[in-house]
């Protein structure tokens, strides 16, 4: 069976908690493990909040639209669709962990997370929009 999951929502920091709850209730009833849940809730977290503050500036009135498409043994997929200014994580060179540490940085860490916990994320420019496409395969325990 194939599912197919949309949230809209406005670039406000204040609509994070909606995000979550809507990730967590769309993949309640896969058999997902909860751990993996919890893991793909805070990857999309880090790319929705670096979405609302650095490409539309916490400005409510833009919005992004949600997308989670889950089909039985496929991979899930996770499409964030904006109008946007693109970044794309896979341009940017993560600063080593160390370096982070040393220099007291703050930033670079939640790219470092999205990847290790996504296993590809991919940016799609088409005509009217950006697409962000994070997939995850799940591992039943």
């Amino acid at each position: 069976m194939k599912y197919k999951y949309k949230y809209k929502v406005g670039c406000s920091i204040e609509n994070l908690k909606g995000v979550r709850d809507f990730i967590r209730a769309s993949l309640k009833n896969h058999d997902i493990p909860d751990l993996q849940v919890s893991e793909i809730v805070l990857a999309l977290d880090e790319m929705c909040s670096n979405l609302m503050i650095h490409a539309h500036h916490c400005k409510n009135e833009d919005l992004f639209e949600l997308i989670i498409h889950v089909e039985n043994n496929h991979p899930l997929v996770f499409e964030i669709i904006d109008d946007g200014t693109v970044f794309d994580i896979n341009e940017f060179n993560t600063p080593a962990i160390d370096n982070i540490i040393h220099e007291k940085r703050k930033g670079g860490l939640g790219i470092r997370l999205v990847k290790s916990i996504m296993d590809k994320v991919e940016y799609q420019k088409t005509s009217e929009h950006n697409i962000c496409r994070l997939v995850k395969t799940i591992r039943n325990k």
